[in-house]
């Protein structure tokens, strides 16, 4: 299975990645103080909920891919680091605007979950992200690939709700002051960029 350092670098990395406002953020908050706490983290459930599938998607596409060679799988892991190395050098290039807020109408918690699920899993970019993130923390001499990549997708699954339900209950404080420094989407870019690129550059350098 995966080793304790491996797992803490991830969650590292998945934590990084949640405290920047991303989509999925902002659409959390807006939810928030559009419908109230309870809205939000159904919200930030259904998101949860699509990440979820995205995973049982990934592992089963990328178990079969490693059935076929364990140089196939190789492939499809650097083909991942070039592909985080795209998304961080996009970031930093399109890190200029402010912070825009999702446009929000007032739902109830069932239909915003549902509607969560619906936007997160049909999300192509994000099945890319998943297809292209797992892979980097999964060792193949660590024991089955599928029981890595189902434990790394429960992880960030289990991360995205405690946040999700945390940012939920603070969005009226968390919504007002992104509101109010919307000039924090400038670094948003840069920092997400960042950690992209850092990621993609130690996975890539590694000894094997």
């Amino acid at each position: 299975m995966i080793d304790p350092h491996t797992l803490l670098t991830y969650m590292a990395v998945v934590l990084g990645l949640f405290l920047i406002p991303g989509p999925a953020v902002l659409l959390v908050i807006a939810q928030a103080t559009t419908g109230g706490h309870r809205v939000g983290m159904a919200c930030g459930l259904g998101i949860a909920c699509g990440d979820l599938l995205h995973t049982v998607l990934a592992t089963i596409g990328l178990s079969a891919v490693l059935m076929t060679s364990a140089l196939a799988f190789s492939i499809v892991k650097y083909a991942g680091v070039l592909y985080l190395l795209y998304l961080g050098i996009r970031a930093l290039k399109e890190g200029g605007a402010d912070l825009q807020f999702a446009a929000a109408r007032r739902v109830t918690p069932s239909l915003a979950f549902r509607q969560a699920i619906l936007a997160e899993l049909l999300n192509p970019k994000t099945a890319l992200f998943f297809l292209a993130f797992l892979p980097q923390f999964v060792r193949p001499d660590h024991g089955a690939v599928a029981g890595q990549l189902a434990m790394l997708g429960l992880v960030f699954a289990g991360m995205s709700v405690v946040y999700s339900v945390l940012l939920a209950l603070a969005a009226s404080r968390v919504g007002s002051w992104l509101k109010s420094h919307r000039r924090i989407g400038r670094w948003q870019g840069r920092v997400v960029g960042a950690i992209y690129l850092a990621l993609g550059a130690r996975l890539a350098l590694q000894q094997q």
